[in-house]
């Protein structure tokens, strides 16, 4: 490994029992960049972030961390790494302040070092005004941005977060968002774990996207769009509950995988023969009297790759019950 690469990994497998979670997994991550594993759940995301963390061996494989052995050198990894779980980790019954002192004085400061840390960090992640608060009053933006601050106490040149935005409302997320894209410029060498692929599109110089253990696709948003390449032809509907019919009728035409969103009343599929299908589709909604919003051809969306890289469901019996009853599935 050379400074170019503040994460590195080969082969890495993890196995409990007979359960494989990480089925041999490759990558990079450049220093002082943000690096996005996408996944479902189940997929391997938080297991391979634990092995980097030094919180869990992998059952085969090697992985450096800021030039350090994961496996042999665990100390030295510690020292340098900055790690945000899915739930918070902070003392509720503490003030915000007292949290980061804390971990300030654990990190061998002292007093004075911490409080005036502690202190920078309230600042950047705009919490003075509740620093003397006690974090179970925060709201859970406030203390997701204190746990984001708590790892960064001992300037990690490398941060691990694992669906660092998970739960938040989307002002909260993206005050979330403000703070990563502040680190980065600094020089803070990110590598987080999401769900959501806007988040990954936001935020990541490059995307990993994870199932079942595996690496299936690798790139930049622009490059995983371009991969699965062509035109998508999108149907907005009037009605909510003709959703379903015209789901299955996009891909009878088509004979492409089939993505539902309700919230907007919308489908959209591959159009494999670009503006003929669209004909073809208007002329089979008007068929079947469902009637239209809007009908269109555009590019795929990332949430179209991911469905076509995992090979999920056109849409199945909860998108169909959403779909039925206006809820987003």
């Amino acid at each position: 490994m050379t400074n170019e690469h503040a994460v590195h990994a080969r082969g890495l497998v993890k196995r409990f029992g007979e359960k494989v979670a990480l089925a041999g997994v490759d990558f990079e991550v450049k220093t002082g960049t943000v690096t996005a594993i996408l996944g479902p759940n189940g997929a391997g995301k938080t297991t391979a972030v634990r092995i980097l963390a030094t919180l869990s061996e992998a059952t085969e494989g090697e992985a450096t961390v800021a030039g350090f052995d994961v496996r042999t050198q665990g100390h030295e990894v510690r020292r340098r790494i900055g790690l945000a779980a899915q739930d918070a980790t902070v003392d509720p019954l503490l003030t915000g302040r007292e949290n980061l002192i804390m971990l300030g004085e654990l990190h061998q400061m002292s007093r004075a070092e911490a409080s005036a840390r502690a202190e920078e960090l309230l600042g950047e992640f705009s919490l003075l005004d509740a620093a003397d608060r006690r974090v179970s009053t925060y709201s859970g933006g406030m203390r997701r941005r204190l746990d984001l601050g708590a790892t960064m106490v001992a300037h990690p040149s490398v941060l691990f977060l694992d669906e660092p935005t998970t739960g938040l409302d989307p002002r909260a997320r993206n005050e979330l968002w403000g703070v990563l894209d502040t680190l980065v410029e600094r020089g803070t060498t990110v590598l987080l774990t999401t769900q959501y692929l806007d988040e990954a599109e936001r935020l990541a110089d490059d995307i990993i996207v994870i199932d079942h253990g595996r690496i299936i696709a690798r790139g930049d948003a622009r490059t995983l769009k371009r991969e699965l390449g062509g035109d998508h032809v999108q149907i907005v509907l009037v009605e909510v509950d003709r959703l379903p019919d015209a789901a299955r009728l996009l891909e009878q035409v088509t004979g492409a995988k089939v993505a539902i969103d309700a919230g907007i009343r919308s489908v959209v599929a591959a159009a494999p023969n670009g503006v003929d299908t669209l004909v073809e589709v208007a002329r089979s909604l008007a068929s079947a009297g469902i009637a239209v919003e809007d009908l269109s051809i555009r590019q795929p969306t990332l949430d179209e790759v991911f469905i076509a890289l995992t090979d999920s469901p056109a849409y199945d019996d909860d998108s169909v019950e959403a779909a039925q009853s206006g809820a987003r599935p």
